[in-house]
Protein backbone atom coordinates (compact mmCIF):
# COMPACT_ATOMS: atom_id res chain seq x y z
CA UNK A 1 0.00 0.00 0.00
CA UNK A 2 1.22 3.50 -0.83
CA UNK A 3 2.55 5.76 1.89
CA UNK A 4 1.77 8.90 -0.12
CA UNK A 5 0.97 11.98 2.00
CA UNK A 6 -2.59 13.14 2.43
CA UNK A 7 -3.79 15.21 -0.54
CA UNK A 8 -3.92 18.95 -0.03
CA UNK A 9 -7.41 19.24 -1.51
CA UNK A 10 -10.61 17.24 -1.33
CA UNK A 11 -12.61 15.72 -4.18
CA UNK A 12 -15.26 18.40 -3.67
CA UNK A 13 -12.67 21.18 -3.94
CA UNK A 14 -11.07 19.69 -7.03
CA UNK A 15 -14.48 19.13 -8.59
CA UNK A 16 -15.48 22.75 -8.07
CA UNK A 17 -12.28 23.87 -9.79
CA UNK A 18 -13.01 21.64 -12.78
CA UNK A 19 -16.69 22.57 -12.97
CA UNK A 20 -15.66 26.21 -13.20
CA UNK A 21 -14.12 25.45 -16.62
CA UNK A 22 -16.93 25.80 -19.20
CA UNK A 23 -14.93 24.07 -21.93
CA UNK A 24 -14.34 20.97 -19.81
CA UNK A 25 -18.07 20.65 -19.12
CA UNK A 26 -18.65 20.58 -22.88
CA UNK A 27 -15.59 18.70 -24.14
CA UNK A 28 -15.59 15.76 -21.74
CA UNK A 29 -19.27 14.77 -22.20
CA UNK A 30 -18.97 15.25 -25.97
CA UNK A 31 -15.89 13.04 -26.20
CA UNK A 32 -17.23 10.36 -23.88
CA UNK A 33 -20.61 10.32 -25.63
CA UNK A 34 -18.78 9.67 -28.89
CA UNK A 35 -16.71 6.90 -27.33
CA UNK A 36 -19.76 5.11 -25.93
CA UNK A 37 -21.62 5.48 -29.23
CA UNK A 38 -18.62 4.07 -31.13
CA UNK A 39 -18.37 1.13 -28.72
CA UNK A 40 -22.01 0.22 -29.27
CA UNK A 41 -21.65 0.58 -33.04
CA UNK A 42 -18.50 -1.56 -32.99
CA UNK A 43 -20.33 -4.52 -31.44
CA UNK A 44 -23.79 -3.92 -32.90
CA UNK A 45 -23.61 -7.02 -35.11
CA UNK A 46 -21.68 -9.17 -32.64
CA UNK A 47 -22.42 -11.08 -29.47
CA UNK A 48 -20.83 -8.52 -27.18
CA UNK A 49 -22.23 -10.14 -24.05
CA UNK A 50 -20.73 -13.46 -25.10
CA UNK A 51 -17.37 -11.83 -25.78
CA UNK A 52 -17.49 -10.05 -22.43
CA UNK A 53 -18.14 -13.35 -20.69
CA UNK A 54 -15.14 -14.93 -22.43
CA UNK A 55 -13.04 -11.96 -21.36
CA UNK A 56 -14.25 -12.30 -17.78
CA UNK A 57 -13.38 -16.00 -17.78
CA UNK A 58 -9.87 -15.39 -19.12
CA UNK A 59 -9.14 -12.67 -16.58
CA UNK A 60 -10.72 -14.62 -13.72
CA UNK A 61 -8.77 -17.78 -14.52
CA UNK A 62 -5.53 -15.83 -14.79
CA UNK A 63 -5.87 -13.88 -11.55
CA UNK A 64 -6.96 -17.02 -9.68
CA UNK A 65 -3.53 -18.52 -10.48
CA UNK A 66 -1.53 -15.33 -10.86
CA UNK A 67 1.72 -16.68 -9.42
CA UNK A 68 1.57 -19.72 -11.67
CA UNK A 69 1.15 -17.66 -14.83
CA UNK A 70 3.75 -15.12 -13.72
CA UNK A 71 6.24 -17.97 -13.18
CA UNK A 72 5.51 -19.23 -16.69
CA UNK A 73 5.88 -15.70 -18.07
CA UNK A 74 9.24 -15.12 -16.37
CA UNK A 75 10.58 -18.45 -17.66
CA UNK A 76 9.49 -17.60 -21.21
CA UNK A 77 11.02 -14.11 -20.96
CA UNK A 78 14.34 -15.58 -19.83
CA UNK A 79 14.31 -18.03 -22.75
CA UNK A 80 13.81 -15.04 -25.09
CA UNK A 81 16.76 -13.13 -23.67
CA UNK A 82 14.61 -10.65 -21.71
CA UNK A 83 15.98 -9.48 -18.34
CA UNK A 84 13.26 -9.55 -15.66
CA UNK A 85 13.17 -7.34 -12.57
CA UNK A 86 10.54 -7.59 -9.84
CA UNK A 87 9.36 -4.46 -8.03
CA UNK A 88 7.37 -4.70 -4.81
CA UNK A 89 6.43 -1.02 -4.88
CA UNK A 90 6.81 2.20 -6.84
CA UNK A 91 10.15 3.12 -5.26
CA UNK A 92 11.68 -0.23 -6.19
CA UNK A 93 10.35 0.04 -9.75
CA UNK A 94 11.84 3.51 -10.14
CA UNK A 95 15.17 2.29 -8.80
CA UNK A 96 15.30 -0.64 -11.25
CA UNK A 97 14.68 1.70 -14.19
CA UNK A 98 17.15 4.32 -12.96
CA UNK A 99 19.83 1.67 -12.55
CA UNK A 100 19.25 0.27 -16.04
CA UNK A 101 19.55 3.78 -17.49
CA UNK A 102 22.75 4.45 -15.56
CA UNK A 103 24.30 1.18 -16.66
CA UNK A 104 23.40 2.01 -20.26
CA UNK A 105 25.10 5.41 -19.96
CA UNK A 106 21.85 6.97 -21.10
CA UNK A 107 21.33 10.71 -21.49
CA UNK A 108 17.98 10.71 -23.28
CA UNK A 109 14.84 8.60 -22.77
CA UNK A 110 11.71 8.36 -24.93
CA UNK A 111 8.45 6.97 -23.55
CA UNK A 112 5.26 5.40 -24.82
CA UNK A 113 2.04 6.41 -23.02
CA UNK A 114 1.86 4.30 -19.87
CA UNK A 115 -0.41 4.76 -16.87
CA UNK A 116 1.88 2.47 -14.88
CA UNK A 117 4.77 4.93 -15.28
CA UNK A 118 2.41 7.70 -14.14
CA UNK A 119 1.47 5.52 -11.18
CA UNK A 120 5.09 5.28 -10.00
CA UNK A 121 5.91 8.94 -10.84
CA UNK A 122 8.77 7.82 -13.07
CA UNK A 123 9.55 10.98 -15.02
CA UNK A 124 10.62 13.18 -12.06
CA UNK A 125 12.91 10.41 -10.80
CA UNK A 126 14.67 10.10 -14.17
CA UNK A 127 14.92 13.86 -14.59
CA UNK A 128 16.49 14.09 -11.13
CA UNK A 129 19.25 11.85 -12.51
CA UNK A 130 19.90 14.37 -15.28
CA UNK A 131 18.12 12.42 -18.02
CA UNK A 132 16.13 14.16 -20.73
CA UNK A 133 12.76 12.42 -20.78
CA UNK A 134 10.35 12.88 -23.70
CA UNK A 135 6.79 11.64 -23.85
CA UNK A 136 6.10 10.68 -27.47
CA UNK A 137 2.33 10.08 -27.49
CA UNK A 138 0.94 13.39 -28.77
CA UNK A 139 -1.44 13.84 -25.85
CA UNK A 140 1.16 12.90 -23.26
CA UNK A 141 3.68 15.18 -24.97
CA UNK A 142 1.34 18.17 -24.59
CA UNK A 143 0.62 17.23 -20.97
CA UNK A 144 4.37 17.06 -20.29
CA UNK A 145 4.97 20.47 -21.89
CA UNK A 146 2.35 22.00 -19.62
CA UNK A 147 3.52 20.31 -16.42
CA UNK A 148 0.07 18.74 -16.35
CA UNK A 149 -1.19 15.19 -15.84
CA UNK A 150 -3.44 12.98 -18.01
CA UNK A 151 -7.17 13.25 -17.35
CA UNK A 152 -8.25 9.98 -18.99
CA UNK A 153 -6.68 6.54 -19.35
CA UNK A 154 -7.06 6.61 -23.14
CA UNK A 155 -7.31 10.33 -23.96
CA UNK A 156 -4.76 12.28 -21.88
CA UNK A 157 -5.76 15.76 -23.13
CA UNK A 158 -9.51 15.33 -23.32
CA UNK A 159 -9.70 18.39 -21.05
CA UNK A 160 -7.73 20.77 -23.31
CA UNK A 161 -8.89 23.01 -26.13
CA UNK A 162 -7.12 23.09 -29.47
CA UNK A 163 -6.16 26.68 -28.65
CA UNK A 164 -4.43 25.55 -25.45
CA UNK A 165 -2.60 22.83 -27.37
CA UNK A 166 -1.52 25.38 -29.99
CA UNK A 167 -0.14 27.65 -27.26
CA UNK A 168 1.84 24.77 -25.73
CA UNK A 169 3.39 23.74 -29.05
CA UNK A 170 4.04 27.36 -30.01
CA UNK A 171 6.22 27.77 -26.93
CA UNK A 172 8.39 24.92 -28.16
CA UNK A 173 8.46 26.26 -31.73
CA UNK A 174 9.38 29.77 -30.61
CA UNK A 175 6.74 31.13 -32.98
CA UNK A 176 2.98 31.24 -33.33
CA UNK A 177 1.76 28.05 -34.94
CA UNK A 178 -1.48 28.04 -36.98
CA UNK A 179 -4.73 26.91 -35.38
CA UNK A 180 -4.90 23.83 -37.57
CA UNK A 181 -4.85 20.24 -36.26
CA UNK A 182 -2.81 18.88 -39.17
CA UNK A 183 -0.20 21.66 -38.84
CA UNK A 184 0.09 21.18 -35.08
CA UNK A 185 0.44 17.41 -35.44
CA UNK A 186 3.04 17.87 -38.15
CA UNK A 187 5.13 20.14 -35.95
CA UNK A 188 4.98 17.65 -33.07
CA UNK A 189 5.99 14.83 -35.41
CA UNK A 190 9.05 16.74 -36.63
CA UNK A 191 10.08 17.64 -33.09
CA UNK A 192 9.69 14.11 -31.74
CA UNK A 193 11.61 12.57 -34.64
CA UNK A 194 14.85 13.99 -33.21
CA UNK A 195 14.02 12.47 -29.82
CA UNK A 196 13.60 9.01 -31.38
CA UNK A 197 16.91 9.32 -33.21
CA UNK A 198 18.88 10.49 -30.16
CA UNK A 199 17.35 8.30 -27.41
CA UNK A 200 19.45 5.69 -25.63
CA UNK A 201 16.51 4.10 -23.78
CA UNK A 202 12.88 3.56 -24.74
CA UNK A 203 10.29 2.94 -22.01
CA UNK A 204 6.83 1.49 -22.52
CA UNK A 205 4.05 -0.05 -20.53
CA UNK A 206 2.42 -3.36 -21.41
CA UNK A 207 -1.20 -3.96 -22.29
CA UNK A 208 -0.69 -7.71 -21.96
CA UNK A 209 2.10 -10.15 -21.21
CA UNK A 210 1.58 -13.58 -22.80
CA UNK A 211 2.76 -16.31 -20.42
CA UNK A 212 3.22 -19.15 -22.89
CA UNK A 213 5.45 -17.19 -25.29
CA UNK A 214 7.04 -14.43 -23.20
CA UNK A 215 5.51 -11.71 -25.38
CA UNK A 216 4.75 -8.11 -24.45
CA UNK A 217 1.73 -6.76 -26.34
CA UNK A 218 1.31 -3.02 -26.92
CA UNK A 219 -1.88 -1.52 -28.34
CA UNK A 220 -1.37 1.98 -29.79
CA UNK A 221 -2.80 4.37 -32.38
CA UNK A 222 0.42 6.28 -33.06
CA UNK A 223 3.64 5.02 -34.60
CA UNK A 224 5.57 6.26 -31.57
CA UNK A 225 5.12 2.92 -29.81
CA UNK A 226 7.16 1.03 -32.36
CA UNK A 227 9.74 3.82 -32.62
CA UNK A 228 10.30 3.80 -28.85
CA UNK A 229 10.65 0.04 -28.64
CA UNK A 230 12.83 -0.54 -31.70
CA UNK A 231 15.15 2.46 -32.20
CA UNK A 232 16.84 2.95 -28.78
CA UNK A 233 19.44 0.32 -27.93
CA UNK A 234 17.70 -0.46 -24.62
CA UNK A 235 13.97 -1.08 -24.17
CA UNK A 236 12.33 -1.20 -20.72
CA UNK A 237 8.73 -2.33 -20.30
CA UNK A 238 6.95 -1.58 -17.02
CA UNK A 239 4.19 -4.15 -16.57
CA UNK A 240 1.69 -4.49 -13.75
CA UNK A 241 1.76 -8.09 -12.58
CA UNK A 242 -1.97 -8.48 -13.28
CA UNK A 243 -1.54 -7.80 -17.03
CA UNK A 244 -0.47 -11.37 -17.74
CA UNK A 245 -2.70 -13.60 -19.89
CA UNK A 246 -2.16 -17.34 -20.40
CA UNK A 247 -1.82 -17.82 -24.18
CA UNK A 248 -1.58 -16.11 -27.54
CA UNK A 249 -5.01 -17.44 -28.48
CA UNK A 250 -6.48 -15.35 -25.63
CA UNK A 251 -5.59 -12.24 -27.64
CA UNK A 252 -8.38 -13.18 -30.04
CA UNK A 253 -10.74 -12.19 -27.21
CA UNK A 254 -8.78 -9.53 -25.37
CA UNK A 255 -7.71 -7.39 -28.35
CA UNK A 256 -11.27 -6.80 -29.65
CA UNK A 257 -12.39 -6.03 -26.11
CA UNK A 258 -9.69 -3.50 -25.28
CA UNK A 259 -9.80 -1.74 -28.64
CA UNK A 260 -13.57 -1.82 -29.01
CA UNK A 261 -14.30 -0.73 -25.44
CA UNK A 262 -11.53 1.86 -25.45
CA UNK A 263 -11.99 3.60 -28.81
CA UNK A 264 -14.73 1.77 -30.73
CA UNK A 265 -12.22 0.58 -33.32
CA UNK A 266 -12.20 -2.83 -34.97
CA UNK A 267 -8.55 -2.87 -33.98
CA UNK A 268 -6.05 -0.16 -33.12
CA UNK A 269 -3.65 1.18 -35.74
CA UNK A 270 -0.74 -0.74 -34.23
CA UNK A 271 -0.67 -4.00 -32.29
CA UNK A 272 2.97 -4.62 -31.42
CA UNK A 273 4.26 -7.93 -30.04
CA UNK A 274 7.72 -7.91 -28.51
CA UNK A 275 9.45 -11.16 -27.59
CA UNK A 276 13.00 -10.14 -26.81
CA UNK A 277 15.96 -8.04 -27.95
CA UNK A 278 17.29 -7.95 -31.50
CA UNK A 279 18.67 -11.31 -32.58
CA UNK A 280 21.60 -12.01 -34.84
CA UNK A 281 20.77 -11.11 -38.41
CA UNK A 282 17.80 -8.87 -37.50
CA UNK A 283 18.09 -5.32 -38.89
CA UNK A 284 16.42 -3.44 -36.02
CA UNK A 285 15.35 -3.71 -32.42
CA UNK A 286 17.05 -3.04 -29.09
CA UNK A 287 20.26 -4.69 -27.93
CA UNK A 288 18.70 -5.18 -24.49
CA UNK A 289 15.12 -5.71 -23.37
CA UNK A 290 14.10 -5.41 -19.73
CA UNK A 291 10.77 -6.14 -18.03
CA UNK A 292 9.96 -4.57 -14.66
CA UNK A 293 7.08 -6.47 -13.05
CA UNK A 294 5.22 -4.03 -10.79
CA UNK A 295 3.27 -5.12 -7.71
CA UNK A 296 2.60 -1.84 -5.85
CA UNK A 297 -0.40 -3.16 -3.92
CA UNK A 298 -1.78 -5.58 -6.48
CA UNK A 299 -0.78 -8.83 -4.79
CA UNK A 300 -2.37 -7.69 -1.53
CA UNK A 301 -5.78 -7.83 -3.25
CA UNK A 302 -5.52 -11.52 -4.10
CA UNK A 303 -7.99 -13.60 -2.10
CA UNK A 304 -9.89 -10.52 -0.91
CA UNK A 305 -13.34 -9.24 -1.76
CA UNK A 306 -11.63 -6.77 -4.12
CA UNK A 307 -9.72 -9.31 -6.22
CA UNK A 308 -11.99 -8.71 -9.24
CA UNK A 309 -10.52 -5.24 -9.77
CA UNK A 310 -7.31 -6.95 -10.94
CA UNK A 311 -9.25 -8.08 -14.03
CA UNK A 312 -9.16 -4.49 -15.34
CA UNK A 313 -7.59 -4.03 -18.79
CA UNK A 314 -7.47 -0.19 -18.58
CA UNK A 315 -9.78 0.49 -21.51
CA UNK A 316 -11.42 3.60 -20.01
CA UNK A 317 -14.99 2.54 -20.89
CA UNK A 318 -16.23 3.02 -17.32
CA UNK A 319 -14.94 6.60 -17.37
CA UNK A 320 -16.77 7.28 -20.62
CA UNK A 321 -20.16 6.17 -19.31
CA UNK A 322 -19.91 7.48 -15.72
CA UNK A 323 -22.26 10.45 -15.08
CA UNK A 324 -19.92 11.80 -12.39
CA UNK A 325 -16.70 11.60 -14.43
CA UNK A 326 -18.47 13.18 -17.41
CA UNK A 327 -19.06 16.30 -15.29
CA UNK A 328 -15.83 16.70 -13.32
CA UNK A 329 -13.20 15.05 -15.54
CA UNK A 330 -10.16 13.12 -14.40
CA UNK A 331 -8.23 15.67 -12.36
CA UNK A 332 -10.95 15.81 -9.73
CA UNK A 333 -10.00 12.28 -8.66
CA UNK A 334 -6.60 13.47 -7.47
CA UNK A 335 -4.45 10.62 -8.78
CA UNK A 336 -3.57 8.69 -11.93
CA UNK A 337 -6.84 6.81 -12.39
CA UNK A 338 -10.18 8.58 -12.75
CA UNK A 339 -13.80 7.54 -13.02
CA UNK A 340 -15.24 4.41 -11.39
CA UNK A 341 -12.03 2.40 -11.78
CA UNK A 342 -10.10 5.23 -10.14
CA UNK A 343 -12.62 5.40 -7.32
CA UNK A 344 -11.85 1.74 -6.62
CA UNK A 345 -8.09 1.63 -7.28
CA UNK A 346 -7.16 4.81 -5.40
CA UNK A 347 -8.34 3.73 -1.93
CA UNK A 348 -7.06 0.18 -2.50
CA UNK A 349 -3.60 1.25 -3.67
CA UNK A 350 -3.21 4.41 -1.57
CA UNK A 351 -5.32 3.70 1.51
CA UNK A 352 -8.60 5.00 2.88
CA UNK A 353 -6.98 8.12 4.33
CA UNK A 354 -5.91 9.24 0.85
CA UNK A 355 -8.56 7.83 -1.52
CA UNK A 356 -11.44 6.86 0.74
CA UNK A 357 -13.65 9.77 -0.29
CA UNK A 358 -13.75 8.72 -3.97
CA UNK A 359 -16.25 5.83 -3.65
CA UNK A 360 -18.65 8.41 -2.20
CA UNK A 361 -18.42 10.29 -5.51
CA UNK A 362 -20.65 7.83 -7.32
CA UNK A 363 -24.31 7.79 -8.23
CA UNK A 364 -24.26 3.96 -7.94
CA UNK A 365 -26.21 3.81 -11.20
CA UNK A 366 -24.37 0.65 -12.30
CA UNK A 367 -23.58 1.90 -15.82
CA UNK A 368 -19.92 1.00 -15.27
CA UNK A 369 -20.92 -2.63 -14.57
CA UNK A 370 -22.95 -2.79 -17.76
CA UNK A 371 -20.18 -1.47 -20.02
CA UNK A 372 -17.05 -3.07 -18.51
CA UNK A 373 -15.64 -5.45 -21.18
CA UNK A 374 -14.55 -7.99 -18.57
CA UNK A 375 -17.58 -7.63 -16.30
CA UNK A 376 -15.89 -6.20 -13.21
CA UNK A 377 -18.64 -5.58 -10.61
CA UNK A 378 -17.53 -1.99 -10.01
CA UNK A 379 -20.84 -1.07 -8.39
CA UNK A 380 -20.38 -3.77 -5.74
CA UNK A 381 -16.74 -2.82 -5.18
CA UNK A 382 -17.69 0.80 -4.61
CA UNK A 383 -20.29 -0.26 -2.04
CA UNK A 384 -17.75 -2.48 -0.28
CA UNK A 385 -15.28 0.40 -0.08
CA UNK A 386 -17.98 2.62 1.38
CA UNK A 387 -18.64 -0.02 4.03
CA UNK A 388 -14.90 -0.37 4.67
CA UNK A 389 -14.66 3.38 5.17
CA UNK A 390 -17.37 3.26 7.81
CA UNK A 391 -15.81 0.24 9.51
CA UNK A 392 -12.48 2.08 9.63
CA UNK A 393 -14.24 5.03 11.30
CA UNK A 394 -12.93 7.20 8.46
CA UNK A 395 -16.27 8.76 7.50
CA UNK A 396 -16.91 12.34 8.69
CA UNK A 397 -18.78 12.62 11.99
CA UNK A 398 -21.80 14.34 10.47
CA UNK A 399 -22.10 11.56 7.91
CA UNK A 400 -22.02 8.90 10.62
CA UNK A 401 -24.55 10.85 12.68
CA UNK A 402 -26.89 11.18 9.70
CA UNK A 403 -26.66 7.44 9.02
CA UNK A 404 -27.35 6.63 12.69
CA UNK A 405 -30.41 8.89 12.74
CA UNK A 406 -31.63 7.40 9.47
CA UNK A 407 -31.25 3.85 10.83
CA UNK A 408 -33.09 4.78 14.04
CA UNK A 409 -35.91 6.51 12.21
CA UNK A 410 -36.51 3.66 9.78
CA UNK A 411 -36.06 0.76 12.18
CA UNK A 412 -39.73 0.56 13.17
CA UNK A 413 -42.99 1.19 11.27
CA UNK A 414 -44.29 3.97 13.52
CA UNK A 415 -41.03 5.93 13.42
CA UNK A 416 -40.87 5.49 9.64
CA UNK A 417 -44.41 6.87 9.22
CA UNK A 418 -43.78 9.75 11.61
CA UNK A 419 -40.55 10.81 9.90
CA UNK A 420 -41.91 10.54 6.35
CA UNK A 421 -44.99 12.61 7.28
CA UNK A 422 -42.86 15.30 8.92
CA UNK A 423 -40.34 15.36 6.09
CA UNK A 424 -43.09 15.35 3.46
CA UNK A 425 -44.83 18.30 5.10
CA UNK A 426 -41.55 20.17 5.47
CA UNK A 427 -40.51 19.59 1.85
CA UNK A 428 -43.92 20.74 0.58
CA UNK A 429 -43.55 23.98 2.52
CA UNK A 430 -39.94 24.47 1.39
CA UNK A 431 -40.79 23.85 -2.26
CA UNK A 432 -43.85 26.06 -2.07
CA UNK A 433 -41.97 29.11 -0.74
CA UNK A 434 -38.78 28.47 -2.73
CA UNK A 435 -36.65 27.66 0.33
CA UNK A 436 -35.14 24.38 -0.91
CA UNK A 437 -32.20 26.04 -2.66
CA UNK A 438 -30.96 27.40 0.67
CA UNK A 439 -31.12 24.17 2.71
CA UNK A 440 -27.42 23.27 2.99
CA UNK A 441 -26.38 20.09 1.13
CA UNK A 442 -29.98 19.54 -0.03
CA UNK A 443 -29.92 23.01 -1.51
CA UNK A 444 -26.73 22.28 -3.47
CA UNK A 445 -28.42 19.21 -4.95
CA UNK A 446 -31.70 21.00 -5.65
CA UNK A 447 -30.32 24.17 -7.28
CA UNK A 448 -29.78 22.36 -10.57
CA UNK A 449 -33.19 20.66 -10.56
CA UNK A 450 -36.86 21.55 -10.57
CA UNK A 451 -38.41 19.68 -7.67
CA UNK A 452 -42.03 18.56 -8.00
CA UNK A 453 -44.48 19.09 -5.17
CA UNK A 454 -44.77 15.93 -3.08
CA UNK A 455 -48.15 14.17 -3.06
CA UNK A 456 -50.16 14.62 0.13
CA UNK A 457 -51.17 10.95 0.17
CA UNK A 458 -48.28 8.45 -0.06
CA UNK A 459 -48.56 5.58 -2.50
CA UNK A 460 -49.09 2.91 0.17
CA UNK A 461 -52.05 4.86 1.58
CA UNK A 462 -54.02 4.73 -1.66
CA UNK A 463 -56.66 2.04 -1.35
CA UNK A 464 -58.58 2.78 -4.49
CA UNK A 465 -55.95 1.57 -6.98
CA UNK A 466 -56.95 -1.16 -9.42
CA UNK A 467 -55.36 -4.58 -8.91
Amino acid sequence: MSTDPLPETTFAERSRAQLARPFLRQAVPRATDTAVKDLRARFADHDYEGLRELGRQIRSRTIADLDGYLGQLVTAFAANGVQVHRAADAAEAREHIRRICREAGATRVVKVKSMATEEIALNPALEADGLQVTETDLGEYVVQLDGDTPSHIIAPIIHKTRGEIRESLSRVAGRELPDDAAELTGFARETLRDAFMDADVGISGANFGVAESGTVVLVTNEGNGRMCTSMPRVHISLMGIERVIPALEDLAVMLPLITGAGTGQLITSYVTMLSGPRREGEPDGPDQMHIVLLDNGRRALLGTEFQDVLHCIRCGACQNVCPVYRQVGGHAYGWVYGGPIGAVLSPLFRGQAVGGELPQASSLCGACDDICPVKIPLHDLLLRLRRQRVDADAAPRRERLAADLWAWAWSSPWRYRLVTRCVGAGVRVAVGIGLVGRLGPLGSWARGRTLPMLARRPFHARRDLDD
